[in-house]
């Protein structure tokens, strides 16, 4: 499987809200993605995160050392903050939103130590996804598709689908990538709906 190699693809979204998971169901595949071992699976990621030097790229985004070009024709990760750091190009991002409250409650698993429970968390979470949402969608060199967490691992054939036509995949690639959905390590469960709502 190939991709162009003129894009830089990218799955994106804030922490904790699917992004290895998506990454996952691509290698699942064999989709071009790239990643390293200096984070290495875990119990909170227990499949792995599939990152680049640890996730810890953005710092080279910011001041223009990231080599993007080294990655055009692959996917890789990069959370939702350094998005706003990309520079002109061409690229196609998967973005992953999830229940608000089932991301913070998978921060506070992982860091139990940080106080998560405020409503000031909460409310400039909500105001960095719609920056980061409204920033990307804006620019004419991003071509974005929007995924939830919650309705992809409760009826995932429909959000599958709509990744491959995106990429573009086969949609023979379907079965396979809905079969690499693990709905047992979807345990930051909160009620569905509500997710990202705007106040």
């Amino acid at each position: 499987m190939k991709l162009d190699v003129n894009i830089n693809y990218i799955v994106s979204g804030l922490e904790r809200s699917g992004t290895s998971m998506i990454m996952q169901i691509l290698c699942a595949v064999h989709v071009p993605v790239a990643f390293d071992d200096l984070r290495l699976p875990d119990e909170n990621n227990p499949k792995g995160y599939f990152e680049l030097e640890g996730g810890k790229i953005i710092n080279k985004l910011m001041n223009g050392t990231f080599p993007l070009q080294k990655y055009q024709g692959q996917f890789i990760k990069i959370t939702a903050y350094g998005l706003l750091y990309l520079p002109k190009g061409k690229y196609k991002i998967i973005y992953i939103e999830r229940n608000l409250e089932e991301i913070l409650d998978s921060m506070q698993k992982m860091s139990p130590v940080i106080d998560l429970d405020s409503k000031k968390i909460e409310e400039s979470f909500m105001k960095l996804n719609k920056k980061i949402k409204h920033e990307i969608q804006e620019r004419p060199d991003i071509e974005v598709l929007f995924v939830n967490f919650n309705e992809i691992v409760l009826s995932p054939k429909n959000h599958i689908e709509r990744i491959c036509g995106f990429i573009p995949l086969p949609q023979s690639y379907s079965k396979k990538m809905v079969n690499a959905i693990d709905p047992r390590l979807y345990r930051q469960r909160r009620k569905l709906g509500n997710y990202f709502q705007e106040k």
